[in-house]
């Protein structure tokens, strides 16, 4: 299959995707272990029970090491419990002790745990070194895809996914076509490479997880009906995907009822606090009048045990920030997290920090680069017109809120009808003549 014929890049599953942390205690960077007893309730979880059985009677498997690395970091995504990095780094380290030289598998892991804890520039690494070692390896050319493509540089990402598309078309590289295609505004295909990824999948998370991107997909183009469709799909298969209840949240609040989108994110939150779902239920909460205090508090113990487990993530600090009223703080940690990686949404968090913080001649060029490769999104669109608003181009503001408006009209309780009303102010008000 050619990329070429339809464009390309990532989603390295749910672990670019703002995955957060449980909120829990730090795990510390234990030594591997084979004598736990993971719960037999998933084929994830017999694989690792798998693994660690052979692992106990031969120690010096080093596949079996990397297989379960893997595993390790699977259980993280689906999980969204980033204990699990230290368990993942501990396995597939042992394996490179085990065999230090061509061990792709090893370092291909590696790689894919670096780009979960956001070290996109250590997951390039690995991912050069697996190629090195075997340059037909899919799993390493879809690592760096992942790595290029948060670090700003699309066209080489979108490379690497023609290539693992070439090697071995399937799930992971059908989903990481429909996120590039996304990125680059090519909806419509997005969808297409996505549903044949929703056709190539058998586990119950990755049916939900595809169910999950294409009600994202509809969302944005404000195809209501086609979002819920997928989201009741998506839960009826797994209904432990934390994204199908957020998605249903917004859904729900687009419609009016509250007490339903509340109730969904408490169910997201109960079982896996991330910080993306707690700055979601704090903003609900607050728009409907409720105290969103515990909300960041908790939001601020899962960014800390996100990075207790090795990650980094300005990006969520600085969301962070912003809700709790500190814009300048957010508009620092935005741009640093931009000089680690130049990737749309970190432009697009940098320009809004700076437009909160009264500099929005600063955060033109940024708001911008956020939408630089295309990309259509209600959201992106809003953040750009206020933004050129308050630089002094109404022209520009006016293009950027109907975009966004006509993308979809309910995108936020908050910020969609202030782009109504901000759009409104902006139009020529008519004459007599004129409207006759």
């Amino acid at each position: 299959m050619r990329l070429r014929a339809i464009s390309v890049v990532v989603l390295a599953a749910a672990l670019l995707f703002g995955i957060g942390a449980t909120i829990g205690r730090p795990a510390p960077a234990p030594a591997p272990s084979v004598t736990e007893s993971p719960r037999p309730a998933s084929p994830l979880a017999a694989a690792i029970g798998r693994h660690q059985e052979r692992l106990r009677a031969v120690p010096g498997d080093w596949a079996t090491w990397a297989a379960l690395g893997e595993a390790y970091l699977e259980q993280a995504r689906i999980s969204a419990d980033p204990a699990y990095y230290p368990k993942a780094e501990g396995a597939l380290r042992r394996s490179l002790e085990v065999r230090p030289d061509g061990n792709e598998p090893a370092l291909a892991g590696l790689g894919a745990l670096a780009n979960a804890r956001h070290d996109f520039a250590g997951a390039e690494r690995f991912a050069r070194q697996a190629l090195d070692v075997n340059q037909w390896s899919a799993t390493a050319h879809g690592v760096l895809a992942d790595a290029l493509t948060q670090l700003g540089r699309p066209a080489e990402a979108t490379a690497a996914v023609q290539r693992m598309l070439d090697l071995r078309p399937g799930l992971s590289s059908y989903t990481r076509g429909s996120y590039d295609l996304e990125q680059h505004g090519r909806r419509t295909e997005a969808v297409q490479l996505m549903e044949r990824a929703l056709a190539s999948a058998t586990e119950p998370a990755d049916v939900a997880f595809c169910h999950q991107h294409l009600a994202a997909l509809a969302w944005a183009a404000g195809d209501t009906a086609t979002a819920t469709r997928h989201v009741t799909l998506g839960i009826r298969v797994y209904p432990e995907t934390p994204g199908l209840w957020q998605l249903k949240a917004r859904i729900d609040t687009a419609g009016g009822d509250l007490d339903a989108a509340l109730a969904d994110l408490e169910r997201v939150v109960a079982r896996t606090p991330t910080v993306d779902a707690l700055l979601d239920q704090a903003r609900l909460l607050r728009f409907a009048g409720r105290d969103p205090g515990p909300s960041l508090v908790l939001a601020q113990a899962a960014h800390q045990l996100f990075t207790a487990n090795g990650g980094t993530d300005d990006l969520g600090a600085a969301a962070l920030a912003l809700e709790l009223g500190r814009p300048a703080q957010a508009a620092a940690l935005a741009a640093q997290e931009w000089q680690r990686r130049p990737f749309a949404e970190v432009a697009d968090v940098l320009s809004w920090s700076l437009l909160q913080a009264g500099r929005p001649a600063e955060a033109l060029p940024y708001a911008r680069q956020a939408s630089a490769l295309g990309q259509v999104d209600a959201t992106l669109a809003y953040h750009y017109g206020m933004v050129a608003l308050a630089a002094g181009d109404p022209d520009l503001a006016r293009v950027q809120l109907r975009l966004a408006l006509a993308l979809n009209p309910k995108f936020s309780p908050v910020d969609a009808p202030i782009a109504a009303r901000t759009l409104d102010s902006l139009s020529p008000s008519l004459s007599p003549l004129q409207g006759s």
